[in-house]
C-alpha cells in the first residue's frame, strides 16, 4: 500500500494494560500523535502554529477502529497514513498501524479543516491544501 506519511512506534510500558498489552484508548493517542507529527514533518504546518498562532482547527468529524491483533510492550508498530478522499475543507484518511505479524488497528478518520474563531468548517488554508496536495500526490506517484 502506497502511503502519504510513516513513522515507527515504539509499543511502551506506559501504553499497557495489566494483561500486557496495549490498553485500547492509548492507540487513540498515538494516532493523534502520527497526525500531529504528520502535519510537522511532512506537510510543514506543526500544531502549534496551525492551531495556536493561526487558530486553524482539525478535529476529527469520524473515526472508524478495527482492532485485528494485539500489540505488547517493546513491539514496533510502522504506522501509515494514506488520504483516501480530499475534499475542499475536509478530508478522508486511511490509517494503519502494523506489527511484525500484520495490522494490529486501522482506522478511517475524517478531519474537518475549522475556524477555532467560530469553530464552523472552512476551506483549508492555501499552503495547507497545497501540502496536501502534494503528499497525495507523492503517495499517487508510489502507486504506479
Amino acid at each position: 500500500m502506497s502511503f502519504a506519511f510513516q513513522r515507527e512506534q515504539l509499543v511502551r510500558f506506559g501504553h499497557c494494560d495489566p494483561a500486557g498489552i496495549v490498553f485500547y484508548p492509548r492507540y487513540f493517542e498515538m494516532l493523534n500523535e502520527l497526525i500531529e507529527d504528520w502535519f510537522a514533518r511532512d506537510l510543514g504546518l506543526p500544531f502549534d502554529v496551525l492551531i495556536g498562532q493561526r487558530q486553524v482547527g482539525m478535529p476529527t468529524a469520524q473515526l472508524d477502529t478495527r482492532f485485528l491483533r494485539v500489540s505488547r510492550h517493546g513491539d514496533r508498530l510502522v504506522q501509515t497514513i494514506r488520504i483516501e478522499r480530499l475534499g475542499g475543507g475536509s478530508m478522508t484518511l486511511r490509517i494503519a498501524f502494523d506489527g511484525a505479524d500484520g495490522t494490529r488497528v486501522e482506522f478511517t478518520q475524517v478531519l474537518v479543516c475549522t475556524s477555532l474563531a467560530t469553530h464552523k468548517p472552512q476551506a483549508f488554508p492555501a499552503d495547507l491544501r497545497a501540502a496536501l496536495e502534494r503528499s497525495l500526490a507523492a503517495q499517487q506517484e508510489t502507486n504506479t
